[in-house]
């Protein structure tokens, strides 16, 4: 069932989907091992195997202040939920990502806010709408700044989220801008202390010598409030644009990565980075590549690749030395001369880089196609899914209008044995390893009336169109799928598109 929330539209709160499960629950859509089922073509690639649960609209700074007048923060009334055309670029979401277990789901967006949503607790017994999400928490990650030094202004947009596993009651994510990480710390209130000596009610010092009796502070409950304090800071460390943040699996240290430097950082220790990765050269005008994207691997602590805008992965071990510059693996296609064009090397820049949940895979994500590695075999990539082919004759209109620069994400599912990755007119794919069979949904108000079914789309190259097609000509350029995230352990996904978020669940037979 393919379930679609409305994105929310926030100007002064959080923007971005928190989602967490207990350990050890496993999802009616998980087999016995704790993985997702497989997505087989009659539960993910057939017709009408994903439904529309709801589509959720990031509310505006006018819902937002109607929404605190309610008791209940968490709850918000289906008013709210409107369609604003008033939408600035500030709404436009900018990153997705749902947690370790998929109970909270956080989203990031230009105006440096994160909104994380929270899995609605009846919903998760409830087969048919186990996928609904609410607000959970708003707040304001970053602000603009202005690098004066280099009179350089530096926008609030969150670039990225990652979350960190749940070690006790609260959440810990990290977010990032174009130079600075941060950590936040995300957390309930249930309760509140009353009966202090030193003040009254009010919270103003008391006079000493009017204290007469000794009072023991006591605990009261009050309305629940959710509080997102910043923990640690990261700043100074990157001179260029921060593209990738990445968790190590030891949990105690992480990388973010910029056009031409790759950091690494303690959690602990906010003054200091090691540089691991330093691909600036003497002199710049011999520059040929950057960095475009870099993860660490999900189990071993000293591996992690990074990827390039040359289209190569680089498999680096962080044993070797201090700094990695020289890989251990070097991922590359030989290019086939009779596809060589001007806009080969644009279109061979990697947006994306994913290590599959198993350690064993590595899929990339290009202009036209998605990619999957096998970590044993460094000349040529075992799987190539072509996202939107039909695209290669509009490459000089897509070079003029600058949308052959999109950035486009891809995402395993919990069991790695589908892909996901989003294209234009509000087109998302998805790939099936096992059957090979792959399916174009679209996300959009048009189709978003709460369990509608989402019908495969398909797109007319030439000739004669159907009726059920559409023709290239006809695509919109400017409604894409840049961000989706796929939930840990069952079939729910989540897919950005603008100011939209939608969540769509497999659909129950």
């Amino acid at each position: 069932m393919l379930l679609s929330l409305p994105a929310l539209h926030l100007q002064t709160s959080e923007h971005h989907p928190f989602f967490q499960l207990p350990h050890g629950r496993l999802g009616p859509w998980c087999n016995p091992t704790g993985s997702p089922a497989p997505l087989s073509c009659e539960t993910g690639c057939g017709e009408g195997s994903w439904i529309l649960v709801c589509r959720l609209l990031v509310p505006t700074q006018v819902s937002l202040l109607s929404m605190e007048e309610d008791i209940d923060t968490r709850k918000i009334n289906n008013s709210f939920l409107r369609d604003h055309s008033y939408a600035t670029e500030a709404d436009i979401i900018s990153t997705v990502e749902f947690n370790h277990t998929g109970e909270l789901l956080a989203t990031g967006d230009k105006g440096g806010r994160v909104v994380i949503f929270q899995r609605e607790q009846e919903s998760k017994n409830q087969v048919h709408r186990r996928g609904e999400y609410n607000v959970y928490s708003t707040f304001q990650s970053h602000e603009p700044e202005f690098d004066y030094l280099k009179s350089l202004e530096i926008e609030e947009k969150i670039n990225k989220i990652r979350w960190l596993p749940q070690q006790n009651a609260a959440y810990f994510l990290l977010s990032t801008n174009d130079k600075t990480v941060k950590l936040w710390k995300v957390s309930e209130r249930d309760k509140r202390p009353e009966g202090y000596n030193l003040k009254d009610e009010e919270g103003r010092l008391r006079d000493p010598a009017t204290i007469t009796t000794l009072r023991v502070p006591v605990l009261r409950p009050m309305d629940l409030m959710v509080e997102a304090t910043p923990r640690r800071v990261f700043a100074n460390a990157h001179t260029y644009h921060i593209n990738s943040i990445s968790v190590n699996s030891d949990y105690e240290t992480y990388m973010s990565a910029d056009d031409l430097r790759i950091n690494l950082w303690n959690f602990e220790i906010t003054n200091q980075s090691f540089n691991i990765v330093d691909i600036k050269p003497a002199n710049m005008e011999e520059l040929t590549e950057v960095i475009t994207a870099a993860e660490f691997h999900p189990h071993h602590c000293n591996t992690f690749v990074y990827s390039s805008s040359k289209g190569t992965i680089r498999l680096c071990d962080m044993r070797a030395s201090a700094l990695c510059d020289r890989h251990t693996k070097f991922f590359e296609e030989p290019e086939d001369p009779s596809n060589r064009s001007f806009f080969s090397e644009i279109i061979s820049s990697i947006s994306d880089v994913k290590f599959s949940h198993s350690g064993r895979y590595i899929m990339t994500r290009d202009y036209l196609t998605v990619k999957v590695w096998d970590l044993n075999m460094e000349n040529r990539p075992i799987e190539t899914y072509q996202v939107h082919d039909y695209l290669r004759s509009k490459l000089c209109s897509l070079y003029e209008n600058d949308c052959i620069f999109d950035k486009f994400e891809c995402v395993w599912n919990g069991s790695d044995s589908v892909i996901m990755t989003g294209s234009y007119n509000n087109f998302f794919r998805m790939f099936d390893r096992n059957t090979k069979r792959d399916v174009t949904l679209e996300a959009s108000r048009e189709n978003s009336k709460p369990r509608a079914i989402l019908k495969p789309r398909k797109v007319c190259v030439g000739g004669k169109r159907r009726k059920d097609e559409i023709s290239v000509d006809s695509l919109d350029f400017s409604k894409k799928i840049l961000h989706t995230a796929w939930h840990p352990s069952e079939n729910i996904i989540a897919v950005a598109a603008t100011n939209n978020l939608y969540i769509f669940q497999d659909k129950v037979n």
